[in-house]
């Protein structure tokens, strides 16, 4: 036995959006802070002041490992209301944050070996995920001629009986792109035939623009396959608050509770006083922030369309673009480059899979002022190279 980490989290890698993140913090200057998915509004007051309410009141203890009862069944109404699944309040447990959810979601379906599947360009921690609940990562690579539209038959390819659990991100990060739904049912289809899940990761679900958000497990006719990640941290501008929820199953849910009492034992108690008003109080600040991202997603469709040197597929839901720059270089020499000498920071692509070389993820969530900054500076360094 050799002294130091194993190999199970010397093989996980740093995403590379908090690299260039790192690098940018550690500048000066008048930088223009595209690389993060961070909604630049405050988090609605009706929330804040429900929180010092809790915390006033003396609710700053532990809370049962699941969750409040009382958010849970604000987060049932919320599921059935506006993403057309229907599920019980003990088919749902409060995690901390959708990343907590996410690792729940793979450790309690995942064994030793068995594979991960998902479509890239995809999130950097469905490989971490995976790993870390001893599995194999197989990310799927999907057309960039097609714009990284979901392609049904390359993901139902990949899957076969060494399959555990499929991850499907819609609205994605990082193209933007919503999965067409008959899609969907086929993957989730042969996924039901050869007994694995799938994880709908919905976080960016309340921030589709062009079509009406419904959940996965509301598209397919095998929804007890389906387990559904979502949290508060988009939709509510309550990023910092880490409040999520994992829901599925109960086998699975209960499974995923008892992970939870020996990690995190439950979410922050007055954080999730806090979800509990954005979910049954926070529409119209949700819905205040929904119109800004829709008019600066407008924005970025229009620049893109007027670069010379500068593509990318229409962003359909979430906050992000993918880019395809005609800059020299790799994808993180191509944002290093952006960074030192133009003032302005995005995210390499291949830091979402090898399909991703070559491409730029830029992050809308800031105002129309610095997405126009940002803009001129790419618009520039395209001109200049």
């Amino acid at each position: 036995m050799t002294l130091g980490p194993t190999d199970r989290v010397r093989n996980v890698d740093r995403s590379s959006i908090r690299y260039m993140f790192d690098i940018a913090e550690g500048m000066d200057g008048d930088l223009v802070r595209l690389e993060v998915g961070v909604p630049d509004f405050e988090t609605p007051e009706a929330v804040t002041e429900a929180a010092c309410e809790a915390a006033r009141a003396g609710h700053t203890s532990y809370t049962t490992n699941a969750g409040l009862p009382a958010l849970r069944d604000a987060i049932t109404a919320h599921m059935d209301d506006d993403y057309g699944v229907r599920v019980d309040a003990d088919e749902i447990m409060v995690s901390i944050g959708g990343m907590e959810a996410l690792h729940l979601a793979a450790v309690s379906t995942v064994s030793p070996g068995e594979e991960v599947v998902f479509p890239t360009p995809g999130f950097p921690n469905y490989w971490v995920q995976a790993r870390l609940a001893d599995g194999v990562p197989r990310p799927v690579p999907m057309p960039a001629a097609d714009g990284f539209a979901l392609d049904a038959d390359r993901l139902v390819d990949a899957i076969g009986p060494d399959t555990a659990l499929v991850i499907l991100c819609s609205p994605n990060n990082p193209t933007g792109r919503t999965f067409d739904p008959a899609a969907v049912r086929t993957v989730v289809d042969a996924a039901a035939e050869n007994d694995a899940y799938v994880v709908a990761d919905e976080v960016y679900l309340g921030l589709t623009y062009d079509r009406d958000p419904t959940s996965v497990a509301a598209m397919t006719g095998n929804p007890e396959n389906v387990l559904t990640v979502n949290s508060c941290s988009k939709r509510y501008a309550m990023t910092g608050w880490r409040v999520g929820w994992l829901a599925g199953t109960t086998d699975i849910i209960d499974q995923a509770t008892k992970v939870s009492e020996s990690t995190t034992s439950c979410a922050p108690s007055v954080s999730q006083h806090a979800a509990i008003a954005a979910l049954t109080d926070g529409d119209d600040a949700a819905a205040e922030m929904y119109d800004a991202f829709r008019e600066r997603r407008d924005y970025v469709v229009d620049r893109v369309a007027d670069i010379d040197g500068l593509t990318g597929p229409r962003p359909e839901g979430a906050f992000y673009a993918f880019l395809d720059p005609d800059l020299p270089g790799s994808s993180l020499e191509m944002a290093e480059h952006l960074l030192r000498e133009y003032g302005v920071v995005l995210a390499p692509g291949d830091g979402f899979g090898d399909v991703g070389e070559g491409w730029l993820r830029l992050s809308f969530a800031n105002s129309l002022d610095r997405l126009e900054e940002g803009f001129d500076r790419i618009e520039r360094a395209i001109a200049d190279a």
